[in-house]
């Protein structure tokens, strides 16, 4: 699991449980309300459903497992690495040489622009090609992220909605005093639940898979650079310099330091 996401998640949860309790609140009764809880729950999915295509839906809990893992590590030093050692060895033996090392190459992306290079692919159109699956890639990854915005976006209207019902339920019992304060602290459940799931669940959601696919574009578009890079002959120790402009300085610095001292 992802740590950011886990210890953001449970701070969350933490601080909003225990702060409740301290301030004498029963926890116990957001979690009993019912009619709250399927008035928020299932009223803002339902919403959701309806701005998104069904298919779109079905996949959501694989989206939020991806939230809740990250994206598989790409360290861009080995990348890097690994590009330079292939640029050292097509400059030496010519790109052909590199067919069977693409084979070995795990990264899906890596490997098919490998592959491009070395079937003698127009550097324009490996270019477009590579270029075309980044863009693909943002495009899907945008429909699981306007799919939690929208959720945040939809739970706390949904949550006034449940509040009104509590409160008309409530005020139809005004002959019973005994039970006013217990209805009106009831009615605010829903309204709990819809800004806790927004700003606690969806939105921050929505922002992780934001972040995520940032990253993989990034990663996508260093491998590009290399590609093209090694294709048209450009020297290992240029390809190093110009790809290290992707790593941070401070990255880059431990990075030398660790090949100085191997």
């Amino acid at each position: 699991m992802e740590k950011g996401t886990m210890v953001g998640l449970a701070m969350a949860v933490v601080g909003v449980f225990v702060g409740a309790i301290m301030k004498g609140a029963d926890p116990v009764m957001l979690f009993v309300n019912i009619p709250a809880i399927l008035i928020v729950w299932i009223g803002s999915i339902g919403a959701v459903m309806i701005s998104h295509p069904f298919a779109e839906t079905a996949n959501i809990g694989k989206v939020f497992q991806k939230v809740m893992k990250g994206n598989e590590e790409h360290s861009a030093t080995e990348t890097i690495e690994q590009i330079v050692t292939l640029t050292n060895r097509a400059r030496a033996e010519g790109l052909l040489a590199l067919e069977e090392e693409a084979k070995k190459i795990e990264d899906p992306f890596f490997r098919k622009g490998i592959e491009l290079a070395v079937d003698g692919t127009d550097p324009e159109a490996l270019k477009k090609t590579l270029n075309a699956e980044i863009v693909a890639m943002r495009e899907r990854h945008k429909a699981g992220q306007q799919w939690f915005t929208n959720a945040g976006v939809f739970a706390p209207t949904f949550g006034i909605i449940g509040a009104v019902f509590g409160l008309m339920a409530t005020m139809a019992h005004l002959d019973d005093p005994a039970a006013i304060g217990h209805g009106i602290a009831a009615a605010f459940v829903a309204t709990f639940w819809g800004v806790f799931l927004a700003n606690g669940i969806y939105l921050p959601a929505a922002n992780k898979l934001k972040r995520l696919s940032q990253e993989e574009v990034a990663h996508r578009q260093l491998v590009v650079e290399g590609v093209m890079a090694m294709q048209a002959g450009v020297s290992p120790r240029v390809v190093e310099e110009l790809l290290m402009s992707h790593v941070p300085p401070s990255e880059r610095e431990s990075s030398r330091a660790e090949a100085e001292a191997a």
